[in-house]
């Protein structure tokens, strides 16, 4: 969605970017056939919850694309990252808002995040490609799909009606989860959930429509995609978060069963922000996303009392459990200018104030630009908890790095699930608001530490954001690993153990596809007489792979002793592990198959350009 208004009779002239996010350390969602109750328990994990928005739009003006989540830093420390958005189609079907950016484009090898460019004809590129190489470089960030937000809620209320919910939730679990939409398959194990950000039920946002019939359509819409996320868990054997986008503001809250949505949620993110802005362009001045009320406020009802305790304390009350509530952080500020010159500018109102200019949109201005006002003073209100900037005639409120720290104390004090932000291109080239939050909540580092890929000096098509790819082939480098021609002596798994030649003692690759360069050698090894040696190059990561069979519904752990830089063992499509070292360390990852499931492909590779990785000792029981 777009940033949006608490103030029901200003929403309209909003247009402003908002949003909500989540993570997956704390929780994880259960496969049940039958829902009724909760759906997500804590995981093994002091770490709360981390996440932040990724608009689909910010590669456009924004330049902000999926590899800037690692070279600021910052997927070191999210643990869930939320796509905005999908739409909802005229059918009432999920749908791009934008195939080209979501799976068309091609991006160039110092544009991609594994520093390897997006050829004209490989079956997905976009945005969504980089994604699933962000996943690659940190497996522990769950992924989520967005739909709907501030400007696609439109065909919500139909979408959720008796007559279409079915139908809807099917659409999107197919294309998102399945990975269906941009072709058979090949967005499959991108998603981890899906996160449902309606604007508003039985409430106006930008025009949505709305009714009575959205209290309880809303929760329906709930448990039927958290039903049909546990029969997806049935067949594929991963298991699917859902989260919502929630109001803040109590004149939309109130039209929600929030005792009975929590069970079908792995959590809610409360929009804990847009509470004032400029739409209301004469004022008064006041607080983007204010920590406490402040009764001096002038604004009018119900937005005077607009606050992030306010609203913390009505969800709670309402017996949403503490843990499963995420506050907003906005990575933007909000202000006017031509403001009277009292009260140091705030809560000032004047038919010569407006917007006061920003970098995309009037009124609204990112993080990375306000932390570095000049000409501004510093103040503190402590009624609100929150500072703003005034220069005489320039009012802005934006969250500081204290202010973090702040609401992250609030967040450890109540002992919610963590906190979110809107959005990651706000956020400066270090990810320093993102960074801030995650020491604030004192979490562990999310993710691995980022490899500097080689970046290979390749021609690329255009990077103009026009409707239609080129289809001109661009030459460079096979990222497809060249199989090793197997010996016909082909050895047999070790009893009890599924994989085929896991010490690879007659000297060979039998019974693995590796990549060209990849071979076995008679030093450095665990144990016996030979090991696996991966050669990642510049473009390639020297996976190598087998197919094993397993039986359906059972819980497997594949372990392998491993010795390099950046050694990934993991199944494809699914759960994976990873070590840095410079002797051998035992690296393990349970799977667990889905119902009809016969088979799985366990890998080993390196990074690109990182160094050999020696493995050895592989084990599937």
């Amino acid at each position: 969605m777009k940033r949006h208004t608490l103030v029901r009779f200003f929403a309209l002239a909003c247009m402003v970017f908002t949003l909500v996010a989540s993570f997956w350390m704390t929780y994880a969602t259960h496969a049940q056939s039958n829902v009724h109750t909760a759906s997500a328990a804590p995981l093994a994990t002091s770490n709360k919850i981390n996440a932040a928005y990724f608009t689909q739009w910010g590669i456009y003006q924004r330049n902000y694309l999926v590899k800037n989540i690692v070279t600021s830093g910052s997927a070191s420390k999210l643990n869930a990252v939320m796509y905005a958005f999908a739409n909802i189609s005229s059918s009432y079907q999920c749908a791009s808002d934008d195939a080209y950016a979501d799976y068309q484009k091609t991006f160039t090898a110092d544009q991609a995040v594994n520093g390897v460019a997006d050829t004209w004809n490989q079956p997905l590129a976009g945005n969504f490609n980089q994604l699933k190489e962000l996943k690659a470089l940190y497996p522990n960030i769950k992924i989520f799909i967005s739909i709907g937000g501030w400007t696609l809620s439109t065909n919500f209320s139909a979408a959720a009606s008796s007559q279409n919910v079915s139908s809807f939730v099917h659409s999107c679990i197919d294309q998102y989860i399945l990975g269906n939409q941009a072709g058979a398959g090949t967005m499959a194990g991108i998603f981890d959930g899906i996160d449902i950000d309606w604007e508003y039920p039985n409430s106006p946002g930008n025009g949505n429509p709305y009714g009575p019939q959205d209290t309880q359509n809303y929760t329906n819409l709930l448990k039927e995609f958290r039903t049909q996320l546990n029969q997806t868990s049935t067949q594929t054997g991963k298991q699917y978060l859902l989260t919502v986008a929630a109001p803040a503001g109590q004149d939309k809250y109130q039209y929600l069963q929030l005792n009975q949505i929590s069970q079908y949620l792995s959590w809610i993110d409360l929009m804990a922000y847009d509470m004032h802005g400029a739409w209301n362009a004469t004022g008064p001045t006041d607080f983007n996303a204010p920590l406490y009320a402040d009764p001096a406020d002038p604004s009018s009802p119900p937005a005077n009392t607009y606050s992030i305790d306010h609203a913390v304390t009505d969800y709670l009350a309402a017996g949403i459990p503490a843990s499963k509530l995420v506050m907003g952080m906005p990575i933007y500020g909000r202000g006017w200018t031509n403001v009277p010159n009292s009260n140091n500018g705030l809560y000032q109102s004047s038919s010569s104030m407006q917007a006061a200019p920003g970098t995309y949109e009037a009124g609204v201005e990112d993080y990375k630009v306000l932390k570095n006002l000049t000409g501004y003073t510093p103040y503190h209100n402590s009624v609100t908890g929150v500072n703003w900037w005034y220069n005489g005639s320039t009012f802005w409120n934006y969250d500081d790095l204290g202010t973090v720290a702040t609401k992250m104390n609030y967040i450890n004090n109540k002992g919610l699930g963590g906190a979110f932000s809107w959005s990651l291109d706000g956020d400066d080239s270090t990810g320093s608001f993102v960074n801030a939050i995650s020491s604030g909540l004192g979490n562990s580092s999310g993710g691995s530490p980022t490899p500097t890929p080689t970046k290979t000096p390749t021609p690329n098509p255009t990077n103009t954001p026009t409707p239609i790819p080129t289809n001109t082939p661009t030459p460079t480098p096979t990222n497809t690993p060249t199989p090793t021609p197997n010996p016909t002596n082909t050895p047999t798994p070790t009893p009890g153990n599924l994989v085929t030649n896991p010490g690879f003692e007659n000297g060979t690759l039998s019974g693995w596809s590796c990549d060209s360069n990849d071979t076995v050698v008679s030093s450095s090894v665990h144990s016996g007489s030979h090991a696996l040696q991966v050669t990642p190059t510049s473009s390639t990561t020297g996976e190598c792979d087998q197919t094993i069979a397993v039986q359906p519904n059972h819980t497997y752990t594949l372990s392998a002793y491993v010795n390099g830089p950046y050694a990934y063992l993991g199944i494809q499509s699914g759960a994976s592990n990873w070590t840095s070292s410079t002797s051998y360390t035992l690296l393990s990852v349970t799977f667990t198959t889905g119902a009809t499931q016969t088979s799985a492909t366990i890998y080993i590779h390196g990074w690109y350009g990182q160094g050999n990785v020696y493995a050895d000792d592989f084990l599937v029981q």
